[in-house]
């Protein structure tokens, strides 16, 4: 576990559409949502279930990212993923928690810790916090996550289920 996190638009949709926001916790007791990302989902209206656990979960923390580096700025991702990034590159050790694929290898290429939605759910089950990926995956998919049939079996594979 690290002292923190800062998380994307797509992993924090997910995880509160399935009511599992918890699992965010897996790798940090804080989390922290730029401005950036928090106005994205603001545009989701004031009932979305998204825009509520903003508001209501102590532990989502809003940050100010005002400054994005040339260097992230060159892989002309969203403002969502650039912030993160950002952030996280500013307080190393920080892990960002990205899903979308372009935000995720500019984070490899910039030595940021990463994780991503299927990566909290693994972790939670290798430290006992969930009785079955497989399960927690089946919700996440049912609440709009995409991947791979592919791309899960060989993820669950590594937690052996």
């Amino acid at each position: 576990m690290t002292d923190a996190a800062v998380v994307n638009a797509s992993p924090l949709i997910f995880l509160a559409k399935a009511g599992l926001i918890d699992l965010l916790r897996v790798v940090s007791p804080r989390v922290m949502v730029p401005e950036q990302v928090a106005t994205e989902i603001r545009r989701r209206g004031p009932d979305d279930v998204t825009a509520k656990a903003l508001v209501d979960t102590s532990w989502l923390i809003p940050v100010s990212v005002t400054t994005v580096p040339p260097l992230i700025q060159s892989w002309d991702l969203g403002a969502g993923e650039s912030a993160v990034l950002a952030h996280a590159l500013g307080n190393p050790g920080m892990v960002a928690i990205i899903d979308d694929g372009a935000g995720r290898r500019c984070a490899e290429v910039l030595g940021v810790p990463l994780s991503g939605t299927l990566g909290l759910v693994l972790l939670a089950k290798q430290r006992g916090m969930i009785p079955s990926a497989r399960q927690v995956v089946a919700t996440l998919k049912q609440h709009g996550m995409f991947l791979s049939e592919k791309t899960i079996d060989q993820a669950l594979a590594l937690v052996g289920e």
